[in-house]
């Protein structure tokens, strides 16, 4: 059976108990959609329930399947909740992470570790874990010849200057949840999924950082762009990809990078220049020296994470999900015109 086919059959036919972990998330929110679109029984954590109502008026645009929802208040820095959300789950989508803070890389750490322990004695099946492609787009210089992708067999090295905060934190966390799984006391399977720079259609007006970039563009907020450039993944095929690891039985115990086409800042703005006319008036597509924005990373700690990437050409392989579990990304183009359309539309 094609994978595509083992996708479609457990989807139908064999419905389970999904918890996803941030629910009110950008890409947690698709997720939900796509599983309760599928026939599964879907939990969600959630910090606090007062988002509930919010959360169900944004979903119930997009799926009928609302009843078969059920929240649960759970913090990734607290014990409290996690044994009674995971009570007969089958799978776990662990997608909440912090982005930023002060304690970001214990806070990511602390929390995979969290739902991990408490999945393990929950008796859940497999937990799949959203990392990030920056826990391998950094690897030991020279360990990869010139030219070649890099691909799950890479590692980002923490010893090495240029990374920051966030890529330490995605890259330690991953370590922690593969080092605990291969523990011998430990019963349960791991699939970790490594997405690039995430684009596509915003959830009712919610979207992610990477997608804000678009936003900034269109509002005229960035005057000048850097030379910078990432791979891209939809978000409609990173839920896709993490439900495929999710039911697929050759997925247990691997990672599988998420990313498409790379494409400069540049490329991105002068897409919705050519693509939405008038309304991205307000994109620049202007060229920041490089020497200004190391300047600006002298004062913003953000921006200071991203000078290493300066001209940087980043090229991550999504071989393995495809050969493996059938998957394959749309086009970028697709994805940052689908981002524009949804941010002009909840203008």
């Amino acid at each position: 059976m094609a994978p595509e086919d083992a996708l479609s059959a457990m989807s139908t036919a064999d419905p389970a108990t999904v918890l996803v972990t941030g629910g009110t998330g950008y890409l947690a929110g698709w997720t939900i959609i796509r599983l309760l679109e599928n026939g599964h029984r879907v939990r969600a954590t959630v910090r606090s329930m007062n988002s509930e109502a919010e959360l169900r008026t944004r979903l119930a645009q997009y799926t009928s399947g609302l009843a078969r929802l059920k929240l649960y208040s759970a913090d990734l820095l607290k014990d409290d909740g996690w044994a009674d959300a995971l009570e007969g789950v089958d799978y776990v989508l662990h997608q909440a992470s912090p982005m930023s803070g002060k304690d970001l890389i214990s806070a990511a750490r602390d929390g995979t570790m969290r739902v991990l322990k408490a999945s393990a004695v929950a008796g859940v099946r497999r937990v799949v874990l959203t990392s990030s492609g920056l826990a391998a787009s950094r690897p030991t210089p020279g360990s990869i010849p010139p030219g070649q992708p890099i691909d799950e067999s890479s590692w980002t090295d923490l010893d090495q200057p240029a990374v920051g905060d966030y890529m330490r934190a995605k890259t330690l966390a991953e370590l922690d949840a593969w080092a605990f799984v291969g523990r011998p006391d430990i019963d349960l399977e791991l699939v970790t999924i490594l997405p690039g720079f995430i684009q596509g259609p915003a959830l009712a007006g919610l979207y992610s950082d990477s997608v804000g970039l678009i936003a900034n563009m269109l509002r005229g907020k960035m005057p000048a762009l850097p030379n910078i450039g990432l791979g891209i993944v939809d978000i409609r095929d990173l839920v896709d990809l993490h439900i495929r690891a999710m039911v697929a039985p050759e997925a247990a115990g691997q990672r599988f990078i998420a990313s498409g086409d790379f494409l400069w800042f540049l490329d991105i703005a002068r897409i919705l220049k050519e693509t939405f006319g008038a309304q991205a008036s307000k994109v620049s597509v202007r060229r920041l020296p490089d020497w200004l924005f190391k300047l600006i990373g002298v004062f913003n700690p953000q921006v200071a994470g991203m000078v290493p990437e300066l001209g940087r050409t980043t090229e991550l392989s999504s071989d393995k999900a495809h050969r493996l579990l059938g998957w394959t990304p749309r086009p970028a183009l697709d994805s940052i015109v689908a981002a524009g359309e949804s941010l002009s539309s909840a203008a």
